[in-house]
């Protein structure tokens, strides 16, 4: 499963690297509002909640704005990009009822498995704005709420998301982004370095934009012919990126998810985590498979009790368990190809021990991978 960027027919001017506060602080907000997906952030989350207990009841009101699907309005929606969040609150304070209801609506509901009417039709007591509300409480009681609050007042809920935001960002956010901005804009900076020197009309064997996106993202990589890029989620789509600009957004918080806004007729937005942020390596769903397999086996999960107290030769391993030498070679090929097993050359010996970091992490892995 995953997400394909055609990347195709974009120019120089199309492609665009640069931190959003905003962005940043819906992040932010999620990791608050979802702490057992972050619990690398465990202490973070304590000092921002701490910060602003007096928040909890408007947080949790417009949680679902920032859950798993993020809202679009969380994201540019223009170029050149904004220079400060309260640059990006305000082009919300100018929202007419209708925009804003065709950028929040659909966060609301939170899937793009059922469509959002147009927003011309959310007007209270249509039978549109009904159903819609109705298909968000079927989602959640939080939902269906915000939804009938949306549906009923537009203006009054976006003047009441602005109120809740800007007091997020005094109470914790601005002080984070003041250490959070200057690496994150000094990595953008490294990013627009790198598409500025693309060659214009080369040939695709040479180093293309989708080269650059595969090297950013540690779970991406280029598939079949032209400029396509698969970005390891667990959703599928596929997205023609032109002649929209393709807006990349380094994060530090946004881990371990990477999102992906495709919503016409803004552009695409991609939002991912800059390396060093990350507290592991990144898996690709087809590695973390591999890792599970690998221990389904009852004989394999037998060798790897005998691998983890003390570095072992394959004979030694084969003697223990009865077995012959080319069997429990096949069983340790299979859990050193997918990274559970460590070998090393002692003269003319080879000993296995298993790679104990690696299955300790393994928990972590699959709720990072799901949740990407």
């Amino acid at each position: 499963m995953s997400i394909v960027l055609d990347l195709g027919g974009l120019g120089p001017a199309d492609l665009v690297a640069g931190p959003s506060a905003l962005s940043e602080l819906m992040a932010s907000l999620h990791v608050l509002a979802e702490p057992e997906h972050h619990p690398e952030a465990v202490g973070w989350t304590a000092r921002a909640a701490a910060a602003g207990p007096e928040l909890r009841d408007e947080l949790s009101l417009f949680a679902p704005l920032w859950a798993r699907y993020r809202c679009r309005l969380f994201f540019p929606r223009t170029l050149p990009l904004a220079s400060s969040l309260d640059e990006e609150l305000a082009a919300i304070a100018a929202l007419p009822a209708e925009e804003f209801l065709e950028l929040v609506a659909p966060g609301v509901l939170g899937t793009n498995a059922q469509p959002v009417p147009p927003a011309r039709e959310l007007r209270a007591g249509t039978a549109a704005a009904e159903d819609y509300a109705r298909r968000c409480l079927r989602r959640s009681y939080a939902r269906g709420e915000l939804a009938r609050q949306l549906v009923a007042a537009p203006l009054d809920v976006r003047d009441r998301l602005l109120a809740v935001l800007r007091a997020a960002d005094t109470a914790f956010f601005a002080e984070d982004w003041r250490s959070l901005r200057t690496p994150l804009e000094d990595h953008a900076g490294e990013v627009r370095r790198r598409l500025a020197a693309l060659p214009l009309g080369a040939p695709l064997s040479l180093r293309s934009p989708a080269d650059v996106l595969t090297e950013l993202l540690p779970t991406a990589a280029r598939v079949g012919p032209g400029e396509r890029v698969r970005l390891d989620k667990l959703q599928i789509d596929e997205v023609k990126v032109a002649p929209r600009p393709l807006v990349l957004v380094p994060s530090a918080r946004v881990w371990p998810h990477l999102t992906v806004k495709s919503e016409y007729p803004w552009g695409v937005v991609v939002q991912y985590a800059v390396l060093g942020t990350t507290p592991a390596e990144q898996l690709t769903l087809r590695d973390l498979h591999h890792r599970l397999m690998a221990l389904t086996s009852p004989a394999r999960m037998e060798l790897c009790r005998h691998l983890l107290g003390e570095p072992i030769t394959t004979s030694e391993l084969a003697a223990r368990l009865g077995s012959s030498e080319p069997q429990v070679s096949r069983a340790l090929r299979t859990l050193r190809d997918a990274g559970l097993v460590h070998s090393t050359r002692d003269g003319k010996l080879v000993r296995h021990r298993l790679a104990t970091d690696v299955v300790q992490r393994l928990g972590h892995d699959v709720l990072a991978t799901v949740a990407r």
